[in-house]
């Protein structure tokens, strides 16, 4: 999209009447920040001891695969929470957000993280108990940085 069109986009979803409830309604903003920071926090924390336990830096007493199964759900749990709390958040704001470099950042690496969890998990399930794979590890050092990534770039869309 160019960048008139987006604007158009953005014009026309402002307007919606969901656009519209967001905006008048002063604690749908703040509910839905809450419920997206919760699970953000949520998922990152999974991934966190996921990761972690791949790189063999914590949770060494278990394999991988129990590790990941453990807390695979959370984080596909988590993750349509956050689309549809931060489709509201946007649909309140979708200028503040869809047009922002730090925004769409935050989305393309958010796929990538999307990617790589699953990658992450089609290997770890099937790892023999303790044993490592270079593969995996660097995909765990990639979704740690990924993770990153996302949640940086999602405070600087406050500020860009």
């Amino acid at each position: 999209m160019r960048n008139t069109e987006l604007l158009e986009f953005c014009a026309y979803l402002e307007n919606t009447s969901l656009g519209l409830a967001v905006q008048d309604n002063f604690w749908v903003v703040p509910a839905m920040q809450t419920v997206h920071i919760l699970a953000i926090s949520a998922l990152l924390l999974a991934m966190l001891m996921i990761d972690l336990r791949v790189l063999g830096i914590h949770g060494k007493s278990d394999s991988i695969s129990v590790v990941i199964s453990r807390y695979i759900n959370l984080i596909w749990f988590a993750l349509p929470i956050l689309l549809i709390s931060g489709s509201i958040l946007i649909v309140g704001e979708p200028a503040r957000s869809l047009a922002n470099s730090s925004f769409q950042l935050k989305m393309i690496l958010l796929l990538i993280a999307i990617i790589t969890t699953l990658q992450i998990q089609k290997i770890g399930l099937r790892d023999s108990p303790f044993q490592s794979n270079r593969t995996i590890n660097l995909l765990a050092i990639f979704s740690l940085l990924l993770w990153f990534g996302i949640v940086a770039s999602g405070r600087w869309i406050a500020y860009t």
